[in-house]
């Protein structure tokens, strides 16, 4: 199949990228720079020029291809809203092009959207429209989108890591070493799931190849480390102290993260292994953290 894949020179889409290739897939790349084609085209994917804000260019990316994986996403949290809205109105372009069509549409969620009660796993089988978490707007507009005949497959991130980058925990390590100390809220037993980016990139390419359409896949491949143990490894990593934080100074400590730093956000991957056949052998979270370059030149 030709894949249209949208984030495809960011940390997760240029995994995905050799995933597909080496699979026997065709990838159209979105791309907004001309590094980010050079990029490209040394992967050995066609290059689409657009971006997020130009919704034309994906409808035309969208209707050039057999398929779609969307994972791109603007990771600004102080503008957090705006963006999730902008991903609704993303899905819903590229997912008017697909209606009535067998053509997927792979869209990106995060795991805490399948919360179904505190200090419980997250599981696939559920999403609580009501979510207080903005990012739901992804899996509402997946959800009108299917409505409409189209064939939309989810994929809900955890903290995605391999030894350069590790989803939300890479700004931890940066608050860390312009604070000075690693610093976790209370006793910092709250869990955070994670996967290597290897294992990710071949979740998605199964959840395009044999997703069902309005599945809900998890790439979870550790579904909890607590907040102390990454704190700890951080702390040792940069050669600084490791401390708690009552829970009303994490805002000040961590910025726009600290509405996460003190969630507690198991989640599980039972069902998505057992549907697509998805194993994860990828190195665990805290492995990856010990073998960081902590000490940039």
């Amino acid at each position: 199949m030709r894949i249209f894949l949208t984030g495809a020179t960011g940390f997760i889409g240029s995994a995905i990228i050799p995933e597909l290739i080496g699979a026997g897939h065709q990838v159209l790349g979105l791309t907004r720079s001309e590094a980010g084609a050079q990029a490209l085209a040394a992967a050995g994917a066609e290059v689409h020029r657009g971006d997020l804000e130009d919704l034309e260019s994906l409808r035309r990316g969208a209707e050039m291809s057999d398929g779609v994986i969307h994972c791109a996403f603007n990771h600004d949290f102080s503008n957090f809203m705006a963006n999730c809205e902008t991903d609704r109105q993303v899905i819903e372009a590229m997912g008017a092009v697909l209606a009535g069509s067998a053509r997927p549409l792979v869209i990106t969620s995060a795991t805490g959207m399948g919360s179904g009660a505190p200090g419980q796993p997250a599981t696939e089988d559920i999403f609580d429209m009501n979510h207080p978490n903005p990012r739901k707007a992804s899996e509402l507009a997946g959800v009108v989108m299917a409505q409409r005949g189209v064939k939309v497959v989810v994929v809900r991130l955890p903290q995605v890591h391999d030894t350069r980058k590790q989803g939300l925990i890479t700004s931890l390590v940066e608050t860390a070493r312009d604070k000075g100390v690693s610093a976790y809220v209370g006793e910092g037993l709250n869990r955070w799931p994670a996967a290597h980016v290897g294992d990710v990139a071949r979740l998605y390419r199964l959840a395009l190849e044999k997703g069902e359409a309005g599945s809900r896949y998890h790439a979870v491949a550790e579904e909890g480390i607590p907040m102390r143990e990454i704190a700890e490894v951080i702390g040792r990593g940069l050669k600084i102290p490791v401390a708690s934080l009552p829970p009303d100074q994490a805002q000040a400590h961590f910025g726009v993260l600290g509405m996460f730093t003190a969630l507690d956000m198991p989640a599980s991957s039972t069902r998505t292994q057992e549907r697509l056949g998805w194993h994860p052998s990828g190195p665990g979270l805290i492995a990856d953290l010990e073998q960081m370059q902590y000490f940039r030149a």
